[in-house]
């Protein structure tokens, strides 16, 4: 079982998406497939429901629900502890306080964004999360 934190950008990419063989695309496949086991917290919902509303990109509501509720559906609530990191953009702080209470669980922070995080071997863009499941299958 793998576990992973999906940043934001992953899922917009995903949904924009017109290459069902796109890494981001893939990333939300496993998610849907059981694959990988998506950590979040009530913080990192409301982001992903914020940004994905936002007018420019055209996301019906329906789409959006279903996103969520896959979220919810298939993964697992994560309450964390403060980790004092601070980060480039102090909203991503959440991504990685909830990675951080799982990492017992060798669990990822999945990102097309790894500037805004610290150099982490398990902070990583959605290719190398595929690689890391396809080793394992």
């Amino acid at each position: 079982m793998f576990y992973a934190v999906i940043d934001t950008n992953v899922l917009i990419s995903a949904l924009l998406s017109k290459n069902s063989t796109s890494a981001t695309v893939k990333v939300y496949d496993a998610i849907a497939d059981g694959l990988l086991t998506p950590l979040y917290h009530r913080d990192i919902l409301q982001e992903y429901e914020e940004v994905l509303r936002r007018p420019k990109f055209k996301f019906s509501s329906v789409r959006i629900e279903k996103l969520l509720n896959m979220i919810i559906k298939h993964g697992i609530e994560v309450f964390p502890h403060p980790t004092g990191e601070s980060l480039v953009d102090m909203d991503d702080l959440i991504f990685y306080e909830v990675v951080m209470e799982k990492r017992e669980c060798n669990s990822y922070l999945v990102t097309g964004n790894k500037k805004h995080y610290p150099v982490k071997t398990f902070i990583v863009t959605p290719a190398e999360m595929m690689a890391i499941l396809e080793k394992y299958e």
